[in-house]
């Protein structure tokens, strides 16, 4: 099977953390895994659902471009790990595997994702990571248009206004021109 990441050669039977088989790329580095091979590993290691993110940065690449699929010849689907990270695994749903680029399967436990991949690969886990991104890219333009303590301080309002009866009134309060005037 030849590697759907760099095409230059044949993915080698491997393993990762000893009993996660997997086919590795000896060129790229990149790593094809079963979706069986993976919940077999995951069942032999309950812990890794809950491990922690290591505090070491990890190098991973990332295939930008579309994968084919190396046994059925179909486009892969990619899924976002994380909102914090821009990488994406690739899966193939046709034959239930997925590919995993070099230092992935390391960014993965770094990140305490490693038990579980096969979540990262459900509509509510994008969904998820998709409403992260935009809390964060909100949250960026809100700091960058109004400043750090200004918007701490909206925040903060925001946070007291929501916990009043009289939301809407105060809203219309402060919204007014004048508020002591029949002329807003």
């Amino acid at each position: 099977m030849r590697c759907p990441a760099c095409k230059q050669a044949e993915l080698q039977p491997s393993s990762l953390d000893a009993t996660l088989l997997a086919n590795h790329c000896p060129h790229c580095g990149g790593n094809w895994i079963t979706l069986g091979d993976y919940l077999r590993w995951r069942d032999l290691h309950p812990q890794a659902a809950g491990s922690t993110a290591t505090l070491e940065p990890v190098e991973a690449d990332e295939s930008r471009k579309a994968l084919l699929c190396p046994i059925s010849g179909v486009l892969m689907q990619k899924y976002r790990i994380s909102h914090r990270h821009n990488h994406r695994i690739d899966l193939s749903p046709a034959v239930g595997a997925f590919w995993l680029d070099k230092g992935e399967w390391e960014l993965l436990k770094q990140e305490g994702l490693s038990g579980v991949i096969s979540a990262i690969f459900t509509d509510p886990y994008q969904r998820q990571v998709r409403e992260a991104s935009a809390h964060d890219t909100f949250t960026a333009h809100y700091t960058e248009q109004f400043g750090a303590e200004n918007y701490a301080k909206l925040r903060e309002v925001r946070a007291w206004l929501d916990g009043q009866a009289h939301r809407d009134a105060l809203l219309a309060y402060l919204m007014a021109k004048d508020p002591y005037s029949a002329n807003r």
